[in-house]
This record gives structure tokens, sequence and C-alpha cells, in this order.
């Protein structure tokens, strides 16, 4: 394969896991309830994909279809996880998703899990602990029970989006955001009317468009010219890269566990992408 194909892959999805970060940040701003904000968050997002792709065929094949269930259930899952249980809680446990990719990944596509791989998955796994270390609590067990449940079908997102590497990923997330959007703003009718702001439309506009409209292009991209796994790995990243944003935005300064572990994943990360690009030039 060649060396600035793969590259290109890898910064795909470094641009997806960044921009995702920006969600924590935005959704402050934004005084809704959360199944109508991820509602509108999935809508504008397709409006995106729609005006960048123009003409998207729906062919309704397995993996087409399986990619935008998987996502879209994982979406809803993390939106109620998120109420359920601990913020920190969520998102680590969403995040052993690279192991499961991993076993999935090998048996459905046939991608073999190399050494570097794994590696990974243990700095990655470690660089978590650290960075959520002091935020951790139990939770709730049907709020963890959910959020190891979004790993999973997050996962499978992976995996069945690179199942069209031939193809074209796109439409699979257009998919999942009209689901996601028609179950959330179902939901939405029983819950209390959102409070009309500038500040709250002019950040929901952006949480849609650029925070998860853009990512969902660039993760199609980048999930055909890269493994599951190592797509995964870097979307793992996205952690990292809020604690960035606060800093540069509200200039407040991330704690010591903040840096060392998101230090640690970055390293983890650039590492296995770095062997893998050698094992693409041997």
């Amino acid at each position: 394969m060649n060396i600035n194909h793969k590259l290109g892959g890898v910064l795909a999805m470094v641009g997806t896991a960044s921009l995702w970060s920006m969600g924590g940040l935005l959704i402050k701003l934004i005084d809704w309830q959360p199944f109508l904000i991820a509602g509108m968050r999935s809508f504008i997002a397709s409006l995106v994909i729609l005006a960048f792709i123009r003409k998207p065929v729906f062919h309704f094949s397995f993996a087409q279809i399986a990619a935008a269930l998987s996502y879209a259930v994982t979406m809803i899952l993390f939106v109620i996880a998120n109420k359920t249980t601990t913020a920190a809680n969520a998102v680590l446990l969403q995040y052993i998703a690279p192991v499961l990719t991993a076993f999935i990944a090998a048996g459905i596509l046939k991608e073999r899990t190399r050494i570097e791989h794994w590696g990974a998955i243990i700095f990655v796994a470690a660089g978590m602990f650290i960075m959520f270390m002091d935020e951790l609590g139990t939770g709730q067990m049907l709020g963890n029970f959910l959020a190891l449940c979004s790993a999973f079908t997050f996962s499978l997102y992976f995996v069945f989006l690179r199942m069209q590497k031939e193809g074209s990923p796109f439409e699979s997330n257009i998919l999942a955001h009209w689901i996601t959007a028609a179950v959330c703003f179902t939901v939405s009718l029983f819950l209390p009317a959102p409070v009309l702001s500038t500040s709250s439309v002019t950040a929901m506009l952006v949480l849609g468009a650029v925070q998860m409209g853009i990512p969902s292009i660039l993760i199609a991209i980048g999930i055909r010219r890269i493994s599951a796994v190592s797509a995964i790995l870097i979307a793992v990243i996205e952690p990292v890269f809020n604690p960035v944003w606060v800093f540069l935005i509200i200039g407040e300064f991330p704690g010591w566990n903040t840096v060392i572990g998101g230090a640690v994943i970055v390293f983890a990360v650039t590492a296995v992408s770095l062997i893998s690009a050698k094992r693409s030039m041997r």
C-alpha cells in the first residue's frame, strides 16, 4: 500500500478525534436536554455529509446497514450512559472498544492484529486510567453496563465501516445520523421544550456541522486507508484533545494526571502509526 495513502488515513482519523473532542465544551453552552442535543446534532451532521457527497447511493447491503445501526446505537447508548453513570466512567468504559475491535476484526475482516497494536492498547488503557483516576466512581450499574455496550457497538461500527473499504462508507454515516435523530426527536417529545437563545443555537450549529458532520466525512475517508484496529486506536486520542480545547478557549490548565495520561496515549498512538507505516514501506 502506498505510504502516502496510509498517512492520509492516519491524518483523517486524527482530525476525526480532534473534532469529536470539542463535544463536551460545546454541549456545556447548550442548555437543552441531552436527547434533543443528540438528535439535532445528528440531523445537522447528516446535512453536512449530504452536501459533501451530493448523490448518496443507498444499496442497503449488510455492511451499510450494520455500520449505520451500530453507530446509531453507540450514540444513543452513550447519551443514556452519561445520564446514568459518571462521565469519566462512560468515556473510560467505551474505550475498551480497541480490544474488542482487535478480536472482531480478526474474525470478520481477517485483519491481523500485530504486536505493536496490542502494545498500544495496553499503553492507551494505562493512559486512560491515569487521566480519569481522580474522576472515576462506582456510578450506577445500569450506566456502566450501557457504557460497556456502547464499547461493543462502537467496535462493530469500525469493523462494518472498514468492510466497505472498496465502496462508500459515507452512506452508513448518513443513515446512522438519521436513525439517531429519529429516536432522539421522538424521546424529546416527552421531555421539556428547549429555551432558544443566540448562544445555544450557534453552539448547536457548530456542534452538528463541525464537531459531528466533518468527522463523519473524515472517518469515512480514513477507514478506507487503514485497518479497523489502527483507526479506533487513533480515535481514542479524543479525550486527550478535550482539555486542550478547554485550555485554548477558557484558559483552564489541565491537571497533571491529564497531562501525563494524555502524553502516554499520544506516545502509544504515534508509535503504532509509525511502526505500521514502516511495515507498509517494507
